[in-house]
């Protein structure tokens, strides 16, 4: 694995980190493929509940490399999309610890993370506009979900910057800590996630996720599908003795 991602585990933590500061962590085909492995294996390792994204240096990502773009490489796969995620979240919590800029599809990157935690001074911003290019990476599609519509196509028609406050206040993001700071609150909020079922946790944001174009007389019977197991596991049974019994359950994801 390429050293321009780092990748490490902690108590069924996986955290990815982009490792180019010297380039604000723009990415590459090299870390992009990285990436794709290391979500991988966040969804296929039982002992792994719950990523996080960030990057080294008081950055998070400001979009493609565009040295690597001007040689003609495209820093996306196949199927997965730009940095390897876009396209193909996976299936357990990922959540993105932004410091600094994310920018173009460094904000994409973000945007497909199930949950964001930012420093007060991280900067978002879909500037492809600004370079003759195009959000294409999910900047066009998820942004107008995630924002009221005339806020999402004014950042894409401008590519203005929107700083961690404002995203805050219009429920773009999660949490706002200091400078330095996101990292930590990242684990906090993972090992808040980690305290649950694991079944329950798959579950929910499944239906969640793609529960956002059910219709009205389906979305029951949809829900049902994806969650009737979670009512008949052990882990049903276990919660619940261990709320009884005044004790921490003891999950085994099945």
């Amino acid at each position: 694995m390429t050293n321009e991602v780092l990748v490490s585990v902690q108590d069924g933590i996986q955290t990815i980190t982009l490792n180019r500061p010297e380039a604000r962590n723009a990415m590459t085909l090299a870390a992009a493929t990285a990436i794709a492995q290391a979500l991988d294996d966040l969804d296929n390792n039982d002992e792994l509940r719950v990523g996080i994204l960030t990057g080294a240096g008081g950055f998070f990502c400001a979009g493609m490399d565009l040295k690597g773009f001007l040689r003609g490489e495209r820093p996306s796969i196949e199927g997965r999309g730009f940095g390897g995620l876009t396209e193909k979240p996976p299936q357990k919590p990922l959540i993105a610890a932004v410091e600094g800029y994310a920018l173009a599809g460094g904000f994409e990157l973000v945007l497909a993370c199930d949950l964001v935690v930012a420093a007060e001074n991280a900067q978002f911003g879909i500037p492809e506009v600004k370079r003759g290019l195009a959000a294409t990476a999910g900047g066009l599609v998820r942004l107008p979900r995630q924002l009221p519509y005339r806020l999402a196509l004014e950042l894409a028609l401008t590519g203005d910057m929107f700083p961690a406050p404002r995203a805050l206040e219009s429920g773009l993001i999660n949490r706002v800590v200091p400078a330095g700071q996101a990292l930590e609150e990242a684990i906090a909020l993972a090992r808040r996630i980690l305290a649950n079922g694991p079944l329950s946790v798959a579950a929910s944001k499944r239906v969640i996720m793609e529960s956002q174009d059910w219709s009205q007389d389906q979305m029951w019977e949809l829900q049902k599908a994806l969650t009737e197991h979670v009512f008949s596991s052990e882990d049903a049974r276990e919660g619940s003795a261990a709320f009884a019994e005044k004790r921490a359950p003891v999950w085994k994801g099945r």
